[in-house]
C-alpha cells in the first residue's frame, strides 16, 4: 500500500496536479486539485451516478477530466483500522515489527492484506506509544487496479475513506478543536444549551460522520488526530428503501422524496424514517460511549457529510437524539475555486467531495 498515511504537506515550490477518486456503490465521484507550495486549486470536478459496472463512467471521468494516475481508497468489510499501544519505537522498527503486531489486532492473515501503520504518539506512559494500523484485502485491490487499467486509468495512492476524510478536514479546518467557542459553526442543528458539554475549554473531541449509500463512516478526532474509526453498514438506501415500502415508489421517485419531500408528505416522510434514524444514532451512540470509556475526552459536535446527509430531517433527528450539535462543514473552505468554474453544481454537490478531496490533497 503506498503511502496510506502521508500527511498534508503541500510544500515546496513545484506545481502539480493531484486525481481523487472516490468510487462509491451508486455514484462515482472525482476531483482533480492543482497544489503549488502550501496552496490548493480546484481545476475540475466530477459526479457521475453508476450502475454495478462502472466502467462507462470511468471512461467518460477519464475523457472529460483528463485523468490518468488516480488516488483511491476502500471502505467496508474488507478494510480495517485499528489504535493499539505499542511498546516505544521508531518508524523503521515500527515497519520491521508491524506484521508480526498486527496479526493480534486484524481478523485476516497478514498474507491477505496490505499493511500500513502510523505512530499517532510517543508519548503514552510507560513507555508506550499509541499506532493506528490499517490494512486493506489484497483481492480488493488488485480488483479496483484491474478495473481502472480497463479504462486505461493508474492507481497512485490507496487510502481508506475515512483517512481522506480526516484528511479533507483538516485541511480545510486546521484549527479546529478545542475549546468548543473555536469550532465552525456554519449550518448548524442546534441542540438547547443545557444538551451541551459544559465548560468552554475543557478536553473535547469531534467527529466526523460520512454517511454513504450503503456505508456510514464514524471517525473521532481529538485535536485534529483520529482516535476511533468505524464503518456502519447502513445508509442512505435504507432511507430510500423505507420510503419506497411506505409509499409504493420507485427507486427513483423515492430517492427524490426522501431529500426533497412535498409540503404535504414532510410529516408522513419523517415519521415513516423515525425508526431507521433512530437506529443509526443508537449506532453511532454505541462508538462515542466506547471511545469515551477509553478516553478522557467527550464528543461535543459532529461534522456530516456524504450524499445520505441531505435526507430532510436527518439533521435534526441526530442532534436530537444525540445532544450535540451537528452541522454540515465545506470541503472546499481553504481550497482556490476559479469563477471558470460552474459554482451553483459544485454547491449542489460538495458535500459528496469530501472523500475525495482528501484523496486530491495527498
Amino acid at each position: 500500500m503506498k503511502n496510506i498515511f502521508s500527511k498534508i504537506k503541500l510544500s515546496g515550490p513545484k506545481e502539480r496536479f493531484n486525481f481523487g477518486l472516490d468510487i462509491g456503490t451508486q455514484s462515482i465521484k472525482c476531483v482533480k486539485l492543482k497544489v503549488n507550495g502550501s496552496a490548493a486549486e480546484l481545476v475540475s470536478f466530477d459526479l457521475q451516478e453508476s450502475q454495478l459496472d462502472p466502467t462507462e463512467v470511468l471512461k467518460k471521468i477519464k475523457h472529460d477530466q483528463g485523468a490518468d494516475l488516480v488516488n483511491i481508497s476502500f471502505c467496508g468489510v474488507s478494510t480495517v483500522i485499528r489504535y493499539v499501544n505499542f511498546l516505544r519505537m521508531n518508524k523503521t522498527e515500527l515497519n520491521g515489527a508491524l506484521k508480526f503486531e498486527a496479526q493480534k489486532h486484524i481478523p485476516f492473515s497478514v498474507e491477505e492484506v496490505n499493511l500500513d501503520a502510523e505512530i499517532l504518539r510517543d508519548d503514552l506512559p510507560e513507555n508506550k506509544m499509541l499506532v493506528l494500523i490499517a490494512a486493506i484485502k489484497k483481492e480488493l485491490i488488485l480488483q479496483r487496479i484491474k478495473v481502472l487499467e480497463n479504462v486505461g486509468l493508474r492507481a497512485n495512492i490507496i487510502d481508506i475513506d475515512s483517512l481522506a476524510l480526516v484528511n479533507a478536514f483538516n485541511f480545510n479546518y486546521p484549527k479546529t478543536g478545542l475549546p468548543e467557542n473555536n469550532l465552525p459553526s456554519n449550518d448548524s442543528a442546534v441542540v438547547s444549551q443545557s444538551q451541551k458539554p459544559e465548560g468552554a475549554g475543557a478536553h473535547k473531541s469531534i467527529c466526523l460522520l460520512n454517511i454513504g449509500s450503503t456505508i456510514t463512516n464514524v471517525n473521532i478526532l481529538d485535536n485534529s488526530v483520529v482516535r476511533l474509526s468505524r464503518d456502519i453498514h447502513a445508509g442512505g438506501v435504507n432511507f430510500t428503501k423505507k420510503l419506497m415500502d411506505v409509499f409504493e415508489l420507485d427507486f427513483k421517485a423515492a430517492e427524490e422524496l426522501k431529500i426533497n419531500p412535498a409540503q404535504d408528505k414532510v410529516d408522513r416522510a419523517r415519521a415513516s424514517l423515525e425508526s431507521t434514524f433512530t437506529h443509526l444514532a443508537t449506532e453511532i451512540r454505541t462508538s462515542f460511549d466506547y471511545y469515551e470509556s477509553q478516553n478522557t475526552s467527550s464528543v461535543v459536535k459532529i461534522f456530516l457529510s456524504g450524499g445520505a446527509s441531505k435526507t430532510a430531517g436527518l439533521k435534526e433527528m441526530l442532534a436530537s437524539c444525540l445532544g450535540i450539535p451537528v452541522e454540515t462543514w465545506d470541503p472546499f473552505k481553504q481550497i482556490k475555486i476559479p469563477d471558470t468554474l460552474d459554482r451553483e453544481k459544485l454547491n449542489k454537490i460538495h458535500d459528496q467531495l469530501n472523500i475525495a478531496v482528501g484523496l486530491a490533497l495527498r
